[in-house]
């Protein structure tokens, strides 16, 4: 097929053309090249089969004209981490909202099949374990910044299912629960490439709170294969389903398994939330997914633990040059 990845160059986005274009399929990316980078799809760079677009998905013309010419969207792209969010709001809530809307919109007048990526974010600061699709979001004032991802997320979702239930449109919805791996950077807020980071350069793990929040990790190598498969699903289509790992640790934990997997001698350092992100900043204690669905609907299972991930995040950061 011919499929077009918004947001390509991102994490996610660069492993997922990768294994695109090595399963024969004509792949145009689309990135802002923002937090996604170049050097993210180094190692399909001369792929004679992909195409690098550099823009907007807020641009409608830019979405326009991608999407009239391919068969599949995967819609990866977002403004994305806790510090992008806090530091750029504004431009965050307009990136999430009017770029899925372009997206959506050109993918229903082309007849275009469609994933949206979105997140465990829109569950907010319900803390049951064992998060199902049904459940409900608890979410904290519209006034408090921190919440204005979930609730962008939380459009975009209900746009794509009500395109996909009124209209006909040929989208699915995938709630991602903290992907990590190779590629992924710690400038943004993501935990797990920071930690690794701080670990090897000897610089002390900052944990902000009381370090006792308990999240679950998925390697992105387990993801990609059910983006795809979700994608190619017909009896997918109009469902939302849960991607992530079941595996629980608290950050303080996971400061503690970095250390040990790095030999590091750094100490972990806490900071309070006020300090780090300012004051009225929310957070919640647990984040813990079921996936009963996904496995049901395409034997969605991750085989990475959170020993391989970080071992993966280790392998590459210390691969990385200096300075990068």
């Amino acid at each position: 097929m011919k499929i077009l990845v918004t947001g390509g160059a991102g994490f996610i986005g660069s492993h997922l053309t990768e294994r695109l274009l090595a399963d024969g399929h004509e792949v145009t990316v689309l990135d802002l090249m923002t937090t996604g980078r170049a050097e993210n799809l180094a190692p399909v760079a001369d792929h004679p089969a992909l195409s690098v677009i550099k823009g907007s998905v807020t641009n409608s013309s830019t979405v326009d004209r991608c999407v009239s010419s391919v068969d599949a969207v995967y819609h990866l792209a977002a403004a994305v981490g806790l510090f992008t969010i806090l530091d750029k709001t504004l431009l965050s809530l307009r990136t999430n909202i009017r770029g899925t809307e372009n997206v959506v919109d050109a993918a229903y007048r082309y007849g275009t099949r469609l994933l949206v990526a979105s997140t465990s974010e829109v569950y907010g600061k319900n803390t049951k374990v064992g998060l199902t699709e049904d459940d409900d979001r608890i979410i904290g004032s519209p006034l408090v910044s921190r919440w204005s991802y979930a609730e962008a997320k939380a459009v975009d979702e209900t746009l794509t299912h009500i395109y996909a239930r009124e209209l006909g449109l040929r989208a699915v919805i995938v709630r991602l629960f903290n992907t990590v791996g190779p590629r992924q950077s710690g400038r943004y807020g993501m935990v797990v490439p920071r930690f690794v980071g701080q670990a090897l350069a000897g610089e002390p793990l900052t944990v902000y709170g009381t370090g006792q929040q308990i999240r679950c990790f998925c390697h992105v190598a387990d993801v990609v294969p059910a983006l795809i498969a979700l994608l190619e699903d017909d009896t997918a289509t109009a469902q939302v389903f849960n991607v992530g790992s079941s595996e629980q640790v608290t950050i303080s934990d996971l400061a503690k398994r970095i250390i040990a997997t790095t030999g590091s001698r750094s100490e972990i350092t806490y900071v309070p939330y006020g300090e780090a992100y300012g004051e009225g900043y929310e957070d919640m204690l647990r984040r813990v997914p079921d996936c009963s669905r996904a496995e049901q609907q395409i034997g969605f299972r991750p085989r990475r633990t959170l020993d391989d991930i970080i071992a993966s995040v280790v392998e590459d950061v210390t691969a990385q040059p200096l300075g990068a």
